[in-house]
């Protein structure tokens, strides 16, 4: 099994009446800005 990096998530700001965060995801492949619009679908609405 090959090794790989653990996930890591820094927050880097967060609205204290919310709990809303922003922040970083960095993962094997690149690093992902939160939070992120991801449109999704179930396959009877698609």
């Amino acid at each position: 099994m090959a090794y790989q990096k653990p996930l890591r998530f820094d927050i880097l700001a967060k609205d204290p009446s919310t709990g809303a965060r922003r922040g970083r995801l960095y993962l094997a492949h690149g690093i992902v800005e939160t939070p992120v619009f991801m449109p999704v679908g179930t396959q009877g609405t698609v």
